[in-house]
């Protein structure tokens, strides 16, 4: 399987949206998202000539304007609790959360874009980083290592459906994440009561552990993520 930079599921495709479809603004969305992240990491993965950077530095700044000029946008948090607690996600169905998430949001411009999916009671996922979330040469960021296990543990919240918050996240770095290499991910479940739900993951290069994660989420009223929005 091909694995694009900074996105990529081990699914067959994109998890269906309600309001997904080119005849509206879901699709044009995405694919505006993409091409800036693409931009972002094309300009640091290359010694790109000043001209160039010159003409990406005169002619994005308008269309920035333009787009501060379209209305605000506003979120349906209730649709939003719904897609991640509101049903059971099928075996090797890719899971939602929400388009706009820095991780996981094809509408995020400045996001990883990784796609994560049911695996029987675990997670998983698959990505490329690209040069744009790099730390040391070659290396991704500690942050962003940290960010994919967020996400990734989240999203066991999903599919047990139990409504929670981040309540610890430790994770633990064995060797460098590599940019523009095939990161393999998994995420499951090792205990859980009434209240907290505990995790751990792991992110494999090549079968090699780079770095291992537990994280431990406190459940809330789903109710919460619109009182809090």
């Amino acid at each position: 399987m091909q694995v694009e930079q900074g996105a990529s599921s081990p699914g067959d495709g994109a998890a269906p949206r309600p309001d997904d479809g080119d005849a509206g603004i879901d699709g044009p969305r995405e694919r505006a998202a993409a091409a800036v992240r693409a931009l972002g990491h094309a300009l640091l993965a290359h010694d790109v000539d000043a001209r160039l950077l010159e003409q990406v530095a005169a002619e994005l700044p308008a269309l920035t304007r333009q787009a501060e000029r379209a209305g605000p946008r506003h979120r349906d948090v209730t649709t939003l609790t719904e897609r991640m607690f509101g049903r059971a996600i099928g075996d090797r169905e890719p899971v939602v959360h929400f388009d706009e998430c820095v991780v996981c949001g094809p509408w995020n411009p400045l996001g990883v874009g990784i796609e994560v999916e049911r695996d029987g009671d675990a997670v998983a996922a698959a990505v490329v980083l690209g040069h744009a979330f790099e730390g040391g040469p070659g290396m991704a960021h500690g942050g962003v290592v940290a960010a994919l296990f967020d996400d990734l543990l989240g999203y066991l919240l999903t599919v047990h459906r139990f409504p929670a918050f981040t309540g610890a996240l430790t994770v633990r770095y064995h060797r460098p994440t590599p940019v523009e290499r095939r990161l393999e991910l998994r995420g499951r479940v090792v205990g859980r009561d009434q209240r907290h739900l505990h995790t751990v993951g792991e992110i494999r290069v090549d079968g090699l552990v780079v770095a291992t994660a537990e994280a431990t989420f406190v459940r809330i009223d789903a109710a919460r993520l619109a009182a809090d929005s």
